[in-house]
């Protein structure tokens, strides 16, 4: 994770209080919500629907896995 992301997450869990550590992304979930951002925003030909889709994939995160949410999509 780049330093200013990093530093969004530390934030973010302060404020949430609760550990960075609970939202620390692994590369294979940075890169599939990457490629999730990339197809909405290219397949929509809405680049708002980017950042969107990602909170969607975000919110069913605990119940069904990224890489799911990207097979559903395709």
């Amino acid at each position: 994770m780049d330093p200013w992301l990093s530093e969004a997450r530390d934030r973010i869990a302060e404020r949430a209080g609760i550990s960075p550590a609970e939202l620390e992304l692994d590369a294979d979930t940075e890169a599939t919500l990457l490629d999730l951002a990339r197809v909405a925003a290219h397949e929509s030909g809405a680049r708002t629907n980017a950042p969107l889709l990602c909170y969607l994939a975000g919110r069913v995160a605990d119940r069904v896995h990224a890489d799911e949410i990207d097979r559903l999509l395709r």
